[in-house]
């Protein structure tokens, strides 16, 4: 039963009470910066990519206490991909109001991407669309 525990407590399911695993001194001296980094659910691209300017985050929030890390990085200038697949329907709207409010107040942009998948990009970010201007509406094998 102990080794399902710990595997809960790994993915989050459960407060992990067993405290012999952690390291004092690097929880210490740990920043709020690289705590949202080394959050399993949060990818940011690698420095190299920081240092130019071209990092996108995705996130796949579990509740709407994890608004605070898609405010970050975005407050940061990262365009931000939300996946709301996993969570509750009222929690998702409550994290989509909030990234359209911080979108507007920043002066980004929100665009749905898929269903329950949001991609927020800063006002100096152009999204460029995969699709032609002058394709026709009937689609590639329209021969009419």
């Amino acid at each position: 039963m102990a080794s399902v525990r710990k595997a809960s407590a790994w993915l989050g399911l459960v407060e992990d009470s067993d405290e012999r695993y952690y390291d004092d001194e690097y929880t210490e001296g740990a920043g709020a910066a690289e705590q949202w980094v080394t959050d399993p659910r949060v990818r940011v691209a690698s420095e190299s990519a920081q240092e130019q300017g071209r990092r996108i985050a995705t996130i796949s929030p579990d509740g709407f206490r994890d608004a605070r890390g898609i405010g970050e990085l975005f407050r940061e200038g990262v365009p931000v991909i939300v996946n709301l697949t996993s969570m509750e329907p009222t929690d998702a709207k409550r994290v989509v109001d909030f990234a359209a409010g911080l979108t507007f107040g920043l002066r980004g942009s929100i665009e749905r991407v898929a269903t329950r998948v949001f991609l927020l990009t800063p006002a100096d970010t152009e999204i460029v669309s995969g699709e032609s201007s002058g394709r026709s509406a009937g689609g590639f094998y329209n021969q009419s």
